[in-house]
């Protein structure tokens, strides 16, 4: 991703496949830990000596093992059809379109390395026009994997994530698959910019340190300063998001989220769930990028005359 041509040297069809098959591999591989962020997100504070809403989920491994425990272990892949949705189309768009959009914005003579200006700017479009497509998948997603276990009795809103699209259509109508559209493009955006802007300027950097090399070392120094970046910047949206996507009518607009958050639970609940969601993109950060870079280079050998 990084080096001084900005242009790839695969087709656009051989990128939008590579990429959609490394970030469905790492979302099949770490979607526990995002089931376990979004509850911890969802998780409203308890009242000061109201034992009835004490927190049930409690740090990373504590909301994974409760998960586990009381609604056995295929609920930690909860949202994972949805979430496979979800990758082959953004995850295609926002990566397959970041070398071409950058080529773009730096014009076709450009020569040398690509401003971080131009990266960022690429990472921002590509990851806005990405989850505008994706929208509904990501909202399924969330509602899915924030039904936990339920009294005996009480039937679930969803059987499935294909239930779930047609029973948000019928029930809510269309526009209902793009709730929470506003704070989902500034978080995708941000954090896409985050990650790819970041994995090009800290491997291009890395390229340039005498005995390194583009190799698995260099991918993945390069994919956890992705993932720290990419968490650091995109918490507090990504808190917005869950909470307007799992509970919408208890909001009227993203900044009703906002501020109602901040009164209700304080500033650090922006960071909710932070440890589970950098150990949930750090390590889809290693496994994308990685799987990325050997789906790009096995691709490189097929298109190869």
């Amino acid at each position: 991703m990084a080096g001084h041509n900005t242009k790839s040297n695969i087709s656009f069809a051989g990128t939008f496949a590579s990429s959609a098959f490394a970030t469905c591999f790492a979302e099949l591989c770490t979607i526990p830990l995002d089931t376990a962020k979004v509850r911890l997100q969802l998780q409203k504070k308890a009242v000061a000596g109201d034992a009835l809403t004490l927190p049930k989920y409690k740090g990373m491994l504590g909301t994974v093992a409760t998960i586990a425990r009381e609604e056995g272990l295929a609920s930690l892949w909860k949202g994972i059809v949805p979430g496979l949705h979800r990758q082959c189309l953004f995850g295609g768009v926002r990566i397959g379109m970041y070398e071409p959009v950058k080529a773009f914005y730096v014009g076709d003579n450009f020569v040398g390395d690509v401003p971080l200006s131009k990266k960022v700017l690429a990472a921002l479009t590509t990851g806005a026009l990405g989850i505008t497509i994706a929208n509904p998948t990501d909202l399924v997603k969330v509602r899915l994997q924030a039904e936990g276990k339920l009294p005996p009795g009480v039937p679930r809103r969803y059987s499935g994530a294909l239930n779930a699209y047609s029973t948000i259509l019928r029930q809510e109508g269309v526009g209902a698959l793009w709730t929470g559209l506003g704070p989902n493009v500034a978080r995708n955006a941000i954090i896409n910019a985050a990650e790819l802007a970041s994995y090009d300027q800290v491997k291009e950097t890395i390229l340039k340190i005498p005995g390194f090399t583009d190799n698995v070392v260099t991918h993945l120094f390069s994919a956890l300063g992705a993932g720290f970046f990419a968490v650091c910047i995109g918490s507090p949206v990504d808190v917005v998001k869950s909470r307007m996507m799992g509970d919408s009518s208890a909001y009227k607009n993203t900044l009703d989220c906002f501020v109602k958050t901040l009164k209700n639970d304080g500033p650090l609940a922006f960071y909710k769930g932070f440890i589970p969601n950098f150990g949930r993109l750090g390590s889809w950060n290693v496994i994308m990028f990685l799987t990325l870079e050997q789906a790009k280079k096995f691709v490189r050998s097929i298109e190869s005359p």
